[in-house]
């Protein structure tokens, strides 16, 4: 576990580093901030409008950080070679991988939830309303782009970073086709084995709504965490094979 988290540090350390991280999120934030200020935005239900342009906006945000730092993050070590010294350290190549997805994770939560605040900010100050199901919505995203880096780190393992960003984009699109499960407690149980990215797209409640029960959050968490599992596993296979 200390090689994890010392992997995933480097890299956390090493994302704050680049300059895309911050370039996405204050391009966003000042999107969220012009909302209101619209010329066609000031009819009908504004706040629902405001939280449903402001989720489309962090997600966009989210995935554009998440492919930025995971699409390239093992090609780019294995071409300068330095993943070599850190296996050179008594590391085990999955415990790279994780510690590797566990720093993108990290960044990614700092990112939504920077985003989330400022938009939550910003519905107080224009609505005099905190808007908390905008919480509801930055975990939905924050889970979905952690699925999407454990996706891009695995397919790195063995093709290139413009490859890898193709084959994300593609897996992003797919995991959305269809509907997903309805958010009733009846369909709980049935959902969790449901393989789509849509159990996260929860906009329309978060955006037109109170937000979703305890008992959908968690099941947000399962499949997160079921996605996690089989990502990283398949990477950690693919990535002992390949000849360093």
């Amino acid at each position: 576990m200390t090689n994890i988290l010392a992997i995933a540090q480097a890299v956390l350390s090493d994302a704050l580093r680049r300059k895309v991280v911050y370039i996405v999120l204050a391009f966003a934030a000042l999107m969220a901030v012009a909302i209101p200020r619209l010329p066609s935005y000031g009819v009908g239900v504004v706040e629902s409008i405001f939280r449903e342009v402001a989720l489309a906006l962090t997600y966009a945000a989210a995935v554009v950080v998440a492919l930025a730092l995971a699409a390239n993050l093992v090609p780019g070590q294995v071409e300068r070679r330095t993943v070599y010294n850190v296996l050179a350290r008594d590391v085990r190549r999955w415990q790279y991988l994780v510690g590797s997805w566990l720093g993108v994770f990290a960044v990614m939560g700092l990112t939504v939830g920077a985003f989330t605040v400022i938009t939550m900010t910003t519905g107080a100050l224009q609505y005099h309303e905190m808007m908390w199901q905008l919480l509801q919505g930055g975990l939905a995203i924050w889970l979905e782009t952690g699925v999407i880096a454990a996706f891009a780190i695995m397919v790195s393992t063995v093709i290139g970073p413009v490859p890898v960003v193709v084959a994300t984009l593609a897996f992003l699109f797919v995991g959305h086709l269809g509907g997903g499960p309805q958010q009733q407690a009846a369909a709980l149980a049935a959902s969790a084995f449901y393989p789509t990215l849509e159990t996260f797209n929860i906009i329309n409640p978060v955006a037109h709504g109170d937000g979703v029960t305890l008992g959908y959050a968690g099941l947000m968490l399962v499949v997160a965490v079921a996605w996690f599992g089989i990502l990283l596993t398949l990477a950690a296979v693919l990535f002992d094979r390949r000849d360093l």
